[in-house]
């Protein structure tokens, strides 16, 4: 929410946005020393499109979250930068024009790319966002695709970057998300994580869950539906609680609160709920599409469903149940492969390794 100020004139009123006006004052400041300062000679000073990135603790989702991580071994430089790292998961509105002050000055880009829009998903908004992450990766000196299906997505709705790329999963602090030492007592609890923004993804999982008379539900982040409804059409009240979002420190002990991550996201790029529930020990029941199944591998059970780019239909509620009771019968075997999956392939500082390996090789010296 906003805080603004109305002011009245005659029988109008003009609401100030001040979050808004501080916003544009801030980008104007950083715009007034762009144009007026070079950089202070080689190095790596890296600017992530945006003036502040969020400091560790605070919420973050996305392309941010990302940043956060990155920032804290590579500080943000708004404004004598040599490397600009935009996300397609939070791009500046500027992202236009510092490109082409990035371009001018042969400062080299790099893109973190992520999904694409597609119909099933976007709509006829779909080709507007596809000019925006087109217009970044083609002027990418790197792309960074977040898994295998990200690259394949982008080369069909994008098209193939002009610069050199690769495929570097996202990343979880191994060290901070660690598994409790036993399951948690009690019936079991699934966890709906990430943020709920199509709902299809809450709907199947109430539905899942009523088919489950003896299991719980925990459902994070930002919910676009109204589920009142269903909950008291299926009869589910007292056994669904909704979290809200929450920050990284928050994160491993609600995630230790459930038995395993319930998934209904299809043609998920490389979600990061996904590694960070793995690195606690929960095993995944999924929809088998996009880069889930990359990241999951045999810590879990994906199901098949119509995989079409102009609609987007999950695996059913049954299919989903059945898959829980399996995961269950095997949690033990499934939470220590989870765990060392999560360890060997997703660990953060092998990650952000990469990433100053990758800045010195294209910053200039």
């Amino acid at each position: 929410m906003h805080v603004g100020r109305s002011c009245s004139r005659g029988s109008s009123v003009v609401r100030i946005d001040r979050a808004r006006v501080g916003r544009h004052a801030d980008a104007l400041r950083r715009w007034g020393r762009l144009v007026v300062q070079r950089s202070r000679g080689p190095g790596v000073r890296v600017f992530y499109g945006h003036d502040r990135v969020p400091a560790p603790g605070e919420a973050v989702a996305g392309g941010s979250a990302k940043f956060q991580r990155l920032a804290t071994r590579f500080p943000n430089h708004p404004s004598d930068f040599t490397l600009l790292y935009l996300a397609t998961t939070w791009l500046p509105r500027d992202m236009r024009f510092l490109i082409g002050l990035a371009q001018r000055r042969r400062i080299p880009i790099v893109v973190n790319q992520d999904g694409v829009a597609y119909p099933g998903f976007a709509g006829a908004a779909s080709e507007g966002l596809n000019r925006t992450y087109r217009r970044a990766l083609l002027a990418a000196d790197h792309v960074l695709y977040q898994s295998e299906f990200s690259r394949q997505s982008a080369d069909l709705f994008l098209g193939e970057p002009h610069g050199s790329w690769e495929i570097l999963y996202n990343a979880v602090d191994v060290d901070h998300f660690v598994p409790a030492e036993a399951p948690p007592p009690g019936a079991p609890v699934l966890l709906l994580g990430g943020d709920q923004t199509q709902a299809y993804r809450l709907e199947v999982a109430l539905r899942t869950l009523a088919r489950l008379p003896e299991a719980r539900l925990i459902v994070t982040g930002r919910v676009v539906s109204r589920p009142e409804p269903l909950v008291r059409e299926l009869g589910l009240e007292g056994r669904v609680e909704f979290v809200g979002r929450y920050t990284q420190r928050e994160a491993p002990a609600l995630i230790r609160r459930a038995h395993l991550l319930l998934h209904t996201k299809v043609k998920d790029p490389c979600p990061s709920a996904v590694i960070e529930a793995m690195a606690c020990g929960l095993p995944v029941v999924y929809a088998a599409s996009g880069g889930t199944p990359e990241l999951v591998g045999d810590c879990g059970v994906g199901l098949d469903h119509p995989d079409s780019w102009d609609a987007d239909t999950p695996p059913s509620p049954d299919q989903f149940a059945a898959a829980v009771r399996d995961v269950l019968e095997r949690l033990p075997e499934l939470r220590s492969a989870a765990r060392r999956r999560a360890v060997e392939r997703f660990a953060l500082q092998p990650w952000l390794d990469r990433h100053a390996e990758l800045f010195d090789e294209l910053a200039p010296r």
